[in-house]
């Protein structure tokens, strides 16, 4: 059927002096945005800006669309941003539960700007109901060769909205949904067996541990140099006189100090190319006391021979603010400071560098989002639960920022005080990597990520640090790294899912805490070997506690456990040496053992007989060794109940002994306990109490 094409100059549902922003909470004193502004909708002053977004990224833009498209545009982001609109629900368009975020609906700008070219590319038409529905299935496929699964979905979202909104776009929108029945996730290509995976890829270990090492060394190490040498800037600034006058008398009582050397740029690393070897005269001016706008090797000639006298007689040295250096293992095994020496303009770099390593360790081990850390304000590292903790503000699906917590570990509140003491900021410890003014008021933080690596890099002759592979790192990867590296151990899950604010759904325990913990091939390696090396550590301590005739444990598989270290000591006794070949021998023999919070697993693979966790039950396929959650510590001939659960036992048993003595207790739950105690008790009984 033909369609008259829409005119652009069609009545559109809106009045052009409408506010925008009327479902929306707007700073005190701020004035939304009119639906008539055809060009942009800037929302600097009007919305509260998440940290991590410069004032220019703030604002929806509709001066690239066309006249049609424009205003399509415009109506399709106030339906958005304004579902319960009285002509929104007059028009009979399903009310979305909450309006959309504003950053949301700048992505969604983004997609349908995308949409307009395709389109244009493709010579459809304006009406959008005489677009063939096959067309769309093209465009979708086209994007899924191009972008991640996440962001497709983003793009078909906008699709259907075309769809949704219809009855108040001009000129119509879609006559149907390109994929009904069908989830947006689906038709991006998300395969079942990937539910919940998160397309974020993790942090290579090759990368991760260099670049952490670098980070905290320069926090722990090279801080405090960095600092020093600052305050003596800060000093030598203080003490300056803006004239040229005397500058001659200050100079030559300065060349007679046996301990002052004229300041050179140095040949690997100058800060321009023309300087290499040459003196650096802003330098020396601050050290006779004059300061550099002053000029005065410019304007009196006469004092260069005089320097250059000192040059050649060798009263010379690399340009630095200070005299020495915290001494570092350098690459070629010799000692020395982990600086060539800071400069002036050397000093800004280093505090730059200085502030994108707090912000990687913050990131990496506290699980915080890029916002989320951009939002950590001065004085908020605080105690939560007799913990430390950040509090900072919830950027992601929240409209008010709410103030959350965030457990912290010691090294991660000392990052957090260092970016406090040098952060330029009035108020926020991340800002601006680009001096104390341009940019202050954004962390662009992938780009401060990229410039630490080239940084400790370029400087890894010296600074004692290992290189760090140049690979893209972006911060939503520490996230998805340390989260991965968090649910490698037992009972995690719900832990991470608190830590990472998963904490709205399925009792901490989601699909998305699931898909940010999912394995990684890069780290498997390094993983097993890792935890094999953790229990071999624990074997041994349990292998020299025998030896020293202290107890193991309690229970069969301590009885098997203490019979294969007696093997292991008649063979060393056989053949002599000392510990090292002792412990060899401890791991020639391969004792397969497992630790846990309430016991220890002998669980042998070859000889499972006996396991009671295998008993009468159907072993999901593909498994291989016991089934922890049926554990049974009071019955298994595999069970070895170690010192150190003897008191978690015995606690249980006196708890469930004091619930007993209610009298109120329903006949089936009093049951429940008394079996529950007497498995305790068994427990115990082993353990001889």
């Amino acid at each position: 059927m033909n369609r008259t094409a829409p005119s652009p100059l069609a009545i559109a549902a809106f009045g052009t002096d409408e506010p925008v922003l009327g479902s929306h909470p707007l700073l005190p004193g701020a004035i939304s945005p009119v639906f008539g502004q055809r060009d942009e909708w800037i929302l600097n002053g009007v919305l509260r800006r998440p940290a991590n977004l410069h004032p220019a990224e703030w604002k929806m833009k509709f001066d690239g669309f066309s006249d049609l498209w424009n205003l399509r545009a415009r109506e399709l982001v106030m339906i958005a941003l304004n579902p319960r609109h009285p002509r929104t629900v007059a028009a009979g368009i399903p009310a979305a539960r909450r309006p959309v975020k504003a950053r949301t609906a700048i992505n969604m700008l983004s997609a349908l700007r995308g949409l307009e070219a395709w389109a244009t590319e493709r010579g459809l038409p304006d009406d959008l109901g005489a677009w063939p529905e096959h067309q769309l299935h093209v465009r979708v496929a086209e994007l899924r060769k191009m972008l991640s699964v996440s962001t497709v979905v983003s793009h078909i979202k906008v699709i259907r909205e075309l769809e949704r909104c219809g009855p108040l776009l001009t000129g119509g929108g879609l006559t149907c949904d390109p994929w009904p029945g069908t989830s947006a996730r689906a038709v991006a290509g998300s395969t079942s067996d990937g539910r919940g995976r998160v397309s974020t890829p993790v942090i290579p270990p090759q990368v991760w541990f260099p670049l952490i090492r670098a980070a905290w060394t320069y926090i722990d190490k090279f801080a405090p140099d960095i600092l020093r040498a600052e305050h003596r800037y800060r000093q030598l600034q203080a003490e300056a006189v803006n004239s040229s006058v005397g500058a001659a008398e200050r100079l030559r009582s300065w060349l007679a100090i046996p301990e002052s050397f004229v300041p050179m740029h140095h040949e690997s690393k100058p800060s321009r190319i023309t300087d290499a070897g040459t003196v650096h005269w802003n330098l020396l001016s601050l050290l006779i006391g004059t300061d550099a706008r002053a000029h005065v090797f410019n304007n009196i000639q006469a004092l260069r021979p005089i320097v250059q006298e000192a040059v050649d007689r060798g009263q010379c040295a690399t340009a630095s603010l200070l005299s020495e250096y915290t001494q570092v293992e350098r690459a070629d095994g010799t000692l020395g400071g982990w600086s060539w020496g800071i400069d002036l303009r050397g000093l800004a770099r280093e505090i730059q560098m200085l502030r994108v390593a707090c912000y990687i360790f913050v990131t990496a081990l506290s699980m915080m989002r890029d916002s989320e850390v951009q939002e950590v304000l001065k004085g908020s590292v605080v105690e939560h639960f007799g913990a430390p903790a950040v509090v900072s503000a919830e950027v992601k699906d929240e409209e008010d920022f709410p103030r959350k917590h965030w457990w912290i570990i010691e090294p991660v509140a000392r990052a957090l005080a260092l970016a406090e003491e040098i952060t330029p900021h009035s108020e926020r410890l991340f800002s601006g990597l680009n001096g104390q003014i341009r940019n202050a008021e954004r962390f662009t933080a992938a780009a401060g990520i990229k410039a630490f690596v080239e940084h400790v890099n370029a400087r890894t002759p010296v600074n004692g640090l290992e290189p760090i592979p140049p690979e893209r790192v972006a911060p939503h990867m520490f996230r998805r790294t340390m989260s991965m590296l968090t649910d490698q151990f037992p009972g995690s899950e719900i832990a991470l899912g608190i830590q990472l604010k998963h904490v709205a759904s399925r009792a901490l325990a989601n699909r998305t805490t699931q898909g940010y913990a999912a394995s990684a091939a890069s780290w498997a390696k390094h993983l097993d070997g890792a935890i094999e090396a953790a229990r071999f550590r624990g074997l041994r301590d349990l292998f020299d506690a025998h030896r020293a005739d202290e107890p193991i444990g309690f229970g069969p598989g301590a009885d098997h456990l203490t019979r294969t270290f007696d093997k292991i000591r008649d063979t060393f006794a056989a053949q002599g040496g000392d510990a090292t070949v002792e412990h060899a021998l401890l791991k020639q023999a391969r004792v397969s053992i497992r630790f846990g919070t309430l016991n220890n697993c002998l669980f042998d693979a070859t000889n499972p007989a006996g396991a009671v966790c295998l008993e009468n039950t159907v072993i999901p396929p593909g498994h291989t060794g016991p089934l922890p959650d049926r554990c049974r510590p009071d019955r298994c001939g595999n069970s070895m109940i170690g010192p150190q659960h003897v008191e978690i036992w015995d606690s249980e048993e006196r708890s469930l002994t004091k619930l007993l003595e209610s009298r109120r207790l329903a006949p089936g739950h009093r049951s429940a306990l008394e079996q529950q105690r007497s498995e305790a008790q068994a427990v115990l009984r082993k353990a001889g109490r």
